[in-house]
């Protein structure tokens, strides 16, 4: 080596940190949207170019990710099965498909995007679906994907509304419980039944009896 080498090598230029990407905006209102509590992977788009989300609402107990598909176009909402028994676990794979075969036959135009609520407005939602679910006269355990119908509206992550599912457990216990499940360490609530009805006691008639010494008319 050069004995020049010495005085006119320079010390390797650290790497520059590559830099967040920014987010991307979408084409039909110019503007990103993230919801909090409910991440969106993938979205379609119809054929009038209303937006078909695909959105992560959780995962179960054994880590695994479930998602649910929503048209912001027309009111496609696909959270459960045709039944309404049971609740639609999808994976991605899924979840993209039926987005995909929605989106290839809606013809819905594009709506606004819903604003998220306050914080006493969504506390306040979230108490009114209960509330409706003990109106049906059902003593159930409540899945948390119960709520995923109306998480687009709520904006609200899992663990918010399992939070609030323990207040309002504790502030009324005549319509859910909360209790701790040994095995897994998981809040499991209940939905308790609206109270029998009493029917009101009609008062008895007593017919008057003549003073003594009188004769009845």
């Amino acid at each position: 080596m050069a004995l020049i080498d010495l005085f006119t090598r320079k010390p390797a230029t650290p790497a520059v940190p590559a830099e967040a990407p920014v987010p991307e905006a979408w084409p039909e209102i110019g503007e990103t949207w993230k919801p909090e509590g409910l991440p969106v992977a993938e979205r379609y788009y119809n054929q009038a170019h209303a937006v078909v989300l695909v959105a992560s609402t959780g995962q179960d107990l054994f880590g695994t990710s479930y998602y649910l598909v929503a048209c912001l176009g027309c009111h496609f909402l696909s959270t459960r099965t045709k039944y309404h028994s049971s609740y639609i676990r999808y994976t991605l794979s899924k979840a993209a498909k039926t987005a995909n075969d929605h989106a290839g036959t809606c013809r819905a135009l594009p709506r606004e995007l819903p604003p998220r609520p306050d914080e006493d407005t969504a506390r306040g939602l979230l108490r009114s679906w209960v509330t409706a679910m003990q109106r049906r006269d059902l003593d159930l355990d409540v899945d948390l994907a119960e709520f995923d119908s109306g998480r687009l509206e709520l904006q609200r992550t899992i663990e918010w509304i399992r939070t609030e599912l323990e207040v309002l457990a504790a502030e009324r216990s005549d319509l859910l419980s909360a209790r701790r499940d040994e095995r897994t360490g998981t809040v499991l609530f209940r939905v308790l039944p609206l109270p029998p009805l009493t029917a009101p006691r009609t008062p008895r008639l007593h017919r008057s009896r003549p003073a003594p010494g009188t004769r009845g008319g």
